[in-house]
């Protein structure tokens, strides 16, 4: 049994090796150099829109960080961003985004990214559900004749004034506007304390919002809705690597005083260093 094992153990090695070195020979054209990796990459050159708030907004502490993620991006992979985010937006916002989005590209957009909703779990904005039940009637056929039967049936909650309704909204939107093209999702960073003046003082991630719920309720909201929708989502609360509750991570944020929200230069290019390698996974199509 053991020889048996270690035969096909070892088929298997040599037939990965074989298979390696055809999509080697077959990629040729694509050399492991920097620039060529770039070229290879399926979201080189691509024009990607960018959705969000103060994470993505070009205008947010430009003068201390005068390039966002996005910037890096375009440089790594040569892509051109469309940029709408604004500082202080909410999921609800989305829309409105999406509408200047397509108003000004329409279908010439080949991808869009949205990374919004740190500034809903400071609002306190309720979580909501996903859906709403109704009970109706549908006819059907279970191995016999058809009949009508009384079921329930859950449609999408369409409710502004909740983060999971906000997000059936915006993301009815987007499918609609762009249905042939890829829309990914980010979740939320880590965020810690800021202080920007008296009348915005923002806790960090260990307290409670208004509501009763903690932060990582709203990244977990944001992670569901790619199951919900259909949509990639790529988890940055925990593949980015960026977390200010750890005071020796708190130089990738922009100010370890006032400031450990917004990444600082070395926190975006670290965001834009993982999307590279997260986007790689995802077709542009």
């Amino acid at each position: 049994m053991k020889t048996r094992c270690f035969l096909l153990s070892l088929a298997i090695a040599v037939s990965a090796v074989a298979t390696a070195q055809q999509a080697q020979q077959q990629n040729s054209k694509c050399p492991l150099t920097t620039e060529t990796q770039a070229a290879c990459h399926p979201w080189y050159g691509k024009r990607v829109g960018f959705i969000g708030d103060s994470m993505t907004d070009p205008a947010n502490n430009k003068q201390d960080i005068p390039y966002k993620y996005w910037h890096y991006l375009s440089q790594m992979l040569a892509i051109k961003p469309y940029v709408y985010g604004k500082s202080g937006r909410q999921w609800d916002d989305v829309p409105r985004q999406a509408d200047l989005l397509y108003k000004e590209h329409g279908d010439s957009v080949d991808a869009v990214i949205v990374f919004i909703g740190t500034n809903d779990f400071n609002a306190g904005v309720p979580l909501g559900r996903w859906y709403d039940e109704r009970e109706d009637t549908v006819t059907a056929a279970v191995h016999g004749a058809k009949k009508t039967y009384t079921r329930k049936r859950r449609i999408p909650s369409i409710d502004l004034s909740t983060m999971k309704g906000r997000i059936n909204i915006a993301l009815i939107k987007l499918k609609t506007y762009f249905p042939d093209k890829q829309i990914v999702l980010l979740t939320p960073i880590h965020r810690a304390g800021a202080t920007f003046d008296d009348t915005n003082i923002q806790p960090d991630e260990s307290w409670q919002n208004i509501c009763g719920e903690y932060f990582s309720a709203y990244v977990d909201a944001v992670k569901e809705a790619g199951n919900v929708w259909g949509v990639p989502v790529i988890d940055l609360n925990s593949v980015s690597g960026l977390n200010p509750m750890v005071a020796a991570q708190q130089h990738y944020f922009h100010d370890k005083h006032t400031d450990l929200l917004h990444p600082g230069i070395a926190g975006q290019q670290r965001i834009a260093r993982t999307l590279v390698c997260q986007l790689s996974a995802l077709p542009v199509f």
